[in-house]
This record gives C-alpha cells, sequence and structure tokens, in this order.
C-alpha cells in the first residue's frame, strides 16, 4: 500500500473522531437530550396522572443540564487525582 493513502485514510478518521468528540460535548446535544427528557416524563406523567406534568417534567430535564455542566469539573478533578500516570 502506499503510504500517501494510509495517511489519508487516518486523516479521514481523525476527522470524523475529533467530530464525534465535539457532538459529545456540543451544546446541541445537551439541548436536545434535555427536550427529549422533558417530553418523555410529561407523557409519562400524563400517563399515570401525576399532578402539574408540565411544571414536574421540567425537574428531571434541568437536572440533566445541570450534571452536564458539572461533569467537566468532575473529569478534570479525576485527572488531576485519580487518574495520574
Amino acid at each position: 500500500m502506499n503510504i500517501t493513502s494510509e495517511l489519508k485514510k487516518i486523516q479521514q478518521r481523525n476527522i470524523k473522531v475529533e467530530a464525534a468528540k465535539n457532538w459529545e460535548v456540543s451544546w446541541t446535544r445537551k439541548i436536545i437530550i434535555a427536550i427529549l427528557t422533558y417530553f418523555v416524563i410529561v407523557i409519562f406523567f400524563l400517563i399515570t396522572g401525576l399532578p402539574e406534568p408540565f411544571t414536574n417534567s421540567l425537574v428531571p430535564a434541568l437536572a440533566f443540564v445541570l450534571s452536564t455542566l458539572t461533569m467537566g469539573l468532575f473529569k478534570n478533578l479525576w485527572l488531576k487525582f485519580v487518574y495520574k500516570k
């Protein structure tokens, strides 16, 4: 195989890997998951007859967003104190 073609394959793979990493930490992904979480829980609350489904469903959706905001801090602490090489 040609070294130039192998290098191009590796570069293309790296572009895909970087895009996937960026997606994992993007606000777009977090907002989509929060919205989907909200609607799934609203439906659950409506089916089960729980009170104020539209208001009470905000709690888990906001908890998800809050947890994603703090994960960076916990990751950095973990890397600093636990994963030392």
